[in-house]
């Protein structure tokens, strides 16, 4: 079973809280304690993350021909991502089109008729019928065929692909992990006894460790609850908007002023 949020970024914070004040052998201990949790001071730990991310899946069971973008690479809103071998169900809206024509053409021809009163209302009403009926199914035809190709939800990057190109996959099955490195958000853990003092638009600096560069970030939102086993709350702070350089899934060290 993989760690919850609460229970990484809990742990990481706690520890380093424990980290100035304990023995190197004592840190995993410290760590967990509620002591421990009661000396966080001013700091928490966090991880960015991004709102917009998604792992995109198959709507159809098809074979796959294209798969343009490897992982790392960019991609535009809109822009096809995976192709599937899509001849069978294009051969099938093809003939559901042409019903829906001869169906058409049929409707036509009763009305002519019923116009000289050559045929009763009864046949052109179940001609109107059948014309509805082709319709409704071409238009899943033409469903299925625009399933046929998964289109990009937002700009953004591959950050992992599930298949590959040739691979034959069910409906369901996941195909590509994406991205946007441009929608990234703090996601900290801070104790809940802080609630008091933190409130929206509140200014802070946060450290990322994989660059060391303080960035001015502000608190966008708290969390609906706190959780009872670590009692943290989920605090969720904005970047500033020059920002560069991140990536989802970097770790830091959030600081808040001192209050009075």
């Amino acid at each position: 079973m993989k760690p919850t949020l609460y229970a990484v970024l809990g742990v990481l914070g706690l520890c380093s809280i424990a980290r100035a004040e304990a023995p190197l052998d004592q840190e995993p201990l410290l760590a967990v304690t509620a002591a421990t949790a009661a000396s966080a001071g001013s700091e928490a730990r966090g991880v960015l993350r991004a709102r917009n991310q998604a792992v995109l899946a198959s709507e159809l069971a098809g074979r796959i021909v294209e798969m343009p973008y490897a992982e790392g690479q960019a991609f535009k809103k809109g822009e096809v991502l995976v192709r599937f071998d899509c001849s069978a169900y294009q051969a099938q809206l093809n003939a559901a089109n042409a019903a829906v024509r001869a169906a058409r053409e049929e409707l036509k021809n009763k009305q002519q008729l019923a116009a000289l009163n050559s045929v009763g209302r009864f046949e052109v009403a179940l001609a109107e019928a059948r014309q509805a009926q082709s319709q409704a199914e071409a238009q899943v035809y033409q469903v299925q065929v625009q399933r046929c190709q998964v289109k990009a939800p937002f700009d953004g990057q591959v950050v992992a692909r599930k298949v590959q190109p040739h691979e034959s996959v069910a409906s369901g099955a996941p195909l590509l992990d994406v991205v946007d490195n441009r929608t990234l958000e703090i996601h900290l853990l801070v104790p809940s006894r802080w609630l008091s003092r933190i409130k929206p638009d509140q200014a802070f600096e946060f450290i990322p460790d994989e660059t060391g560069e303080p960035l001015r970030a502000v608190v966008k939102r708290l969390g609906a609850r706190i959780d009872e086993g670590s009692q943290t709350l989920l605090l969720i702070g904005g970047l500033p908007a020059e920002a560069t350089g991140l990536l989802a899934g970097m770790s830091g060290t959030a600081h808040f002023p001192e209050t009075p």
